[in-house]
């Protein structure tokens, strides 16, 4: 490679991440002109055809994932050099960052407080990606993740974020018209709803006939927050997060205190982003608000508390 240059593998970077060269532009804040000629000149310069381009967008050919893994490297180099360099805190936090978490927690919990982050530091820019599924860190879908699952593998930073309860939910008027529910066997005689067994994403997701397998399912789908809105239009009763049936309109949990189901939540990084200044600050940031709401997250109140 006779002559390198950092931002063609910049806009490399964000046509592989993104798959497309508008979007690219966009992301990058240049004109698709600019990201086409510079994706040009960078397959001149390696000597390999780095995308196939169709209608649909940019896909990546053999060389270009080879190129990927390499440029990624780099990326993260540059990134930890260029930390140490300006000392971190003492230097205003800027860059990218993009967090993936469950799709409840995320939505609910994460993202009000990320909003305040953001707010905090309005030089880092920042994707937030809440998804029924978990997400591929080792591919670099996300920089840091909450995750249901702790890794098996030691090559990530992992620390455990906290627990959180789920409890059973139906609407008031649910509840108005059906038997009463006075004990846990009274359940039976109930409409639930549940996941798609099929498509559970983790053996940390909660399964309704993995807790009782005799209650009878009206409904099922991947989504937990699709759940909730059908408890809320009065279907039937879902286990969900509390931090979930606390916020949805008309929910009433039910036996709170004959049923007690938890789940941990894990905070996972790969340790070269976990070293980078903005990544630590985001990790310190998930890290306390988490426990400043612990009684939140565990069904014992109803208010979420802000970070000052």
């Amino acid at each position: 490679m006779s002559n390198f240059d950092w931002d063609d593998f910049r806009v490399f970077l964000a046509a592989a991440r993104t798959q497309s060269g508008l979007e690219a532009s966009h992301l990058l804040k240049m004109s698709q002109s600019t990201v086409s000629r510079r994706l040009g000149k960078l397959e001149k310069d390696v000597g390999a055809k780095l995308f196939d381009r169709s209608a649909q967008g940019l896909r990546l050919t053999t060389a270009g994932h080879h190129l990927l893994e390499h440029a990624e490297k780099l990326e993260s180099t540059l990134s930890v050099i260029e930390s140490q360099v300006s000392q971190g805190d003492r230097m205003e936090l800027s860059g990218e960052i993009r967090i993936g978490a469950t799709e409840a927690f995320g939505t609910f919990f994460l993202m009000p407080h990320l909003a305040n982050f953001c707010q905090r530091h309005q030089a880092v820019n920042m994707d937030v990606l809440p998804l029924p599924r978990s997400l591929n860190i080792s591919k670099r879908e996300v920089d840091t993740s909450v995750a249901l699952d702790r890794p098996r593998t030691n090559s990530f930073v992992t620390r455990k974020l906290g627990e959180y309860r789920l409890l059973p939910y139906a609407s008031r008027e649910y509840l108005e018209r059906h038997p009463p529910i006075r004990r846990v066997e009274d359940f039976q005689d109930h409409r639930w709803i549940d996941f798609v067994d099929d498509l559970l994403f983790s053996p940390q997701q909660f399964h309704l006939h993995k807790w009782s397998s005799s209650l009878p399912r009206c409904l099922r789908s991947t989504s937990v927050v699709a759940q909730a809105q059908a408890v809320k239009a009065g279907l039937g009763i879902a286990v969900i997060p509390c931090f979930l049936g606390s916020v949805t309109d008309n929910l009433v949990p039910i036996l709170p205190d004959k049923v007690d189901i938890t789940r941990s939540l894990w905070l996972v990084a790969p340790p070269e982003r976990r070293e980078l200044a903005r990544i630590r600050a985001l990790w310190d940031y998930v890290r306390d608000i988490a426990e400043l709401n612990a009684d939140y997250l565990d069904g014992k109140t109803t208010e979420m508390t802000w970070l000052k």
